[in-house]
């Protein structure tokens, strides 16, 4: 499906702007302490006109159903490497099979927030990358800040600071990686929890949901 540039996105959003739109797909949860399961995610990014992005995303568990999802980090190298100039990589992905309004997919993790573009360039992001600031918060009873870097359709992030009520499990650290391969969304999260170091956590392929 051709891409539509978003109308009236704010001019500092247009590295950002393949982002836009509705996504869905299949990934894999693994960590330790958990039960290794599938999963189906929705994810929403949208814009009323403003320097950020809206965004929403929503996990169902298919415990059942373990998809084949890349290696997510040598799919990043390759993205790499198209940027350097090599091929492009080649990806195939299909559309979850599942329903996600299905009610006998467990929900395990839902989260709001808005992605916002630095107003000043954080110090250490390379010459033509765009500094991100992203809230994130969710019903589990944290509210984490993410600095980072997006560019060539590829987006970094870090977290600066996860802040959580008295009651929710603890989570120290967390990195994520968004990249645009083939004009899917692929992305990746290492998380710090439970006493465990930063490891993998959840991996996915998305694919962009047709109005």
């Amino acid at each position: 499906m051709a891409f539509t540039f978003p109308q009236g996105l704010a001019p500092e959003l247009y590295p950002l702007a393949w982002l836009v739109g509705s996504w869905r797909g299949e990934g894999v949860l693994e960590y330790p302490g958990l039960e290794t399961s599938g999963f189906i995610q929705e994810v929403t990014f949208d814009h009323d006109g403003g320097p950020y992005l809206r965004y929403e995303s929503t996990i169902r568990l298919t415990p059942e159903s373990m998809p084949e999802v890349p290696d997510q980090m040598a799919e990043f190298d390759k993205l790499d490497a198209k940027l350097a100039g090599d091929d492009a990589p080649e990806l195939i992905s299909d559309d979850s099979a599942h329903d996600p309004a299905d009610p006998e997919l467990v929900v395990w993790s839902t989260e709001t927030g808005y992605w916002r573009i630095a107003p000043e360039p954080h110090q250490g992001v390379p010459a033509g990358q765009t500094s991100l600031e992203v809230l994130l918060s969710d019903p589990a009873g944290r509210v984490a800040v993410y600095l980072g870097a997006a560019g060539d359709g590829k987006v970094q992030l870090v977290s600066d600071l996860i802040a959580r009520t008295g009651t929710a499990a603890e989570v120290t650290a967390s990195k994520r990686m968004y990249g645009n391969v083939n004009g899917n969304l692929m992305w990746v999260q290492s998380l710090a929890a439970f006493g465990n170091p930063l490891q993998d956590y959840v991996s996915a392929t998305l694919t962009r949901v047709e109005e």
